[in-house]
C-alpha cells in the first residue's frame, strides 16, 4: 500500500520540482551577472539548458512557455532596434535583398518537388518549405491557417523546424569563425540559412555584435515575405476559405525603433539599457524554446519530414554560404 502511495506521489513531486527549477533558471538567466564581472549566460547556453530541462522534466507551464517565447522574442527584436542605425540597416538590408528573393522562391520550389519525390503529405511539405524559406515557426504559424493544415501537420512541421533551428544555433558561429567569415558575411549567411529569428539573432550575437545587427535586419526583411506567401497559398490551396493572415507587426516596431535611435538623439545610456534588456529577453526566449522541445515532439516528427527539412537546409545553407563568400 505504501509503495502504491509513493508511486502515485512521485509524478506530483516531479511536477512541483519542475516548476521550481523552471522558475530558478529564468531568474538566473535574467540576473545581470556581467555587471558584477561574472560570465552571463549566452543564447546557445540558454537553449542547451532548455533542452536538458525538456528531456528531464515535464513542462510545468505549457501555455505560458508558448506565449512567452513568442512575445519575448518580439520584444527583444524591437529592443535591439534601439541599437541600430537606419543608414547601416538600409545598406545591409539592400545587400541581402537579392539573396532573400532568390532563396525564398528557390527553397519553396525545391521543397515542393522533394516532398513529392518523398511521397510526403502535400501540406506538410509545403509548411516545412515555408518554415525553411522564410522564418521558421512564424511562417508555419502564419501560413498554416491559410493552408487549412490540421493539428498533426502543424505539429510535425513545427517540430522538425525547431529541431534544426536548435542545432543551427550551436554549429553556425563555430563554422563562421572556422571559415574566416567577416561580420557582414556571417550576418547575411545566418539570416538566410537559419530558420527562426530567435536563432538567427542568437547566432549573430554569438559571432559578433555587428553580425547580430546585420543578421537581424536581413531576417526581419525576409520575414515580410510571409505576407505575399500567404496570398500565394490562398491561390494555390483555394477552397473559398476565409482564414486570416498573421502579419508580423513587430517588424514595423523594429523599424520604428531604428528610426527613433537614428534621428531623435536619445541618450546612449537609455538606448544602451534597452538593448541590454533586449539581449536578456532573447536569452530567456531561447530557454523557453529549448524547454518546449520534448522527446515526444522529436518522436512525432518521423523520418521523411526530417529528411525533407535536412535536405532543404543543406541546399540553402551550402548555396548561400558559397554565394555570400564570393559576393559579400
Amino acid at each position: 500500500m505504501s509503495n502504491g502511495i509513493m508511486e502515485a506521489a512521485l509524478p506530483s513531486m516531479k511536477e512541483v520540482l519542475a516548476k521550481w527549477v523552471y522558475a530558478a533558471v529564468v531568474v538566473l538567466l535574467l540576473f545581470p551577472f556581467d555587471l558584477f564581472g561574472l560570465p552571463a549566460a549566452t543564447a546557445p547556453v540558454a537553449l542547451f539548458v532548455g533542452l536538458i530541462f525538456a528531456f528531464v522534466f515535464p513542462m510545468p507551464f505549457p501555455k505560458f512557455n508558448k506565449k512567452g517565447s513568442k512575445y519575448l522574442l518580439q520584444a527583444s527584436v524591437v529592443g535591439l532596434g534601439f541599437g541600430m542605425s537606419v543608414t547601416e540597416a538600409l545598406k545591409s538590408g539592400g545587400q541581402g535583398m537579392m539573396f532573400t528573393i532568390v532563396s525564398v522562391i528557390g527553397v519553396m520550389a525545391f521543397g515542393v518537388l522533394i516532398g513529392y519525390w518523398l511521397h510526403l503529405n502535400r501540406k506538410t511539405s509545403y509548411l516545412i518549405s515555408a518554415g525553411t524559406a522564410i522564418c521558421g515557426g512564424s511562417a508555419i504559424a502564419a501560413v498554416g491557417p491559410v493552408l487549412r493544415a490540421n493539428d498533426e501537420e502543424m505539429a510535425v512541421s513545427l517540430g522538425v523546424i525547431f529541431i534544426l533551428n536548435a542545432i543551427a544555433l550551436f554549429i553556425f558561429p563555430p563554422m563562421g569563425h572556422y571559415f574566416g567569415m567577416t561580420d557582414q558575411q556571417f550576418g547575411t549567411w545566418a539570416a538566410i540559412a537559419i530558420h527562426d529569428t530567435s536563432s538567427v539573432v542568437g547566432a549573430g550575437d554569438a559571432f559578433s555584435q555587428q553580425a547580430c545587427e546585420i543578421a537581424t535586419v536581413i531576417k526581419c526583411t525576409r520575414a515580410l515575405w510571409i505576407i505575399p506567401l500567404a496570398f500565394v497559398t490562398m491561390f494555390l490551396f483555394r477552397d473559398k476559405n476565409s482564414a486570416k493572415v498573421s502579419i508580423p507587426w513587430f517588424i514595423l516596431l523594429f523599424v520604428l525603433a531604428m528610426i527613433v535611435n537614428t534621428y531623435l538623439g536619445l541618450p546612449s545610456e537609455l538606448t544602451g539599457g534597452i538593448v541590454y534588456v533586449a539581449k536578456k529577453l532573447l536569452v530567456v526566449t531561447l530557454f523557453f524554446i529549448g524547454a518546449s522541445l520534448s522527446l515526444s515532439t522529436v518522436r512525432r516528427v518521423g523520418v521523411r519530414p526530417l529528411l525533407l527539412a535536412v535536405l532543404l537546409w543543406v541546399i540553402i545553407g551550402a548555396v548561400s554560404f558559397f554565394v555570400v563568400k564570393m559576393t559579400v
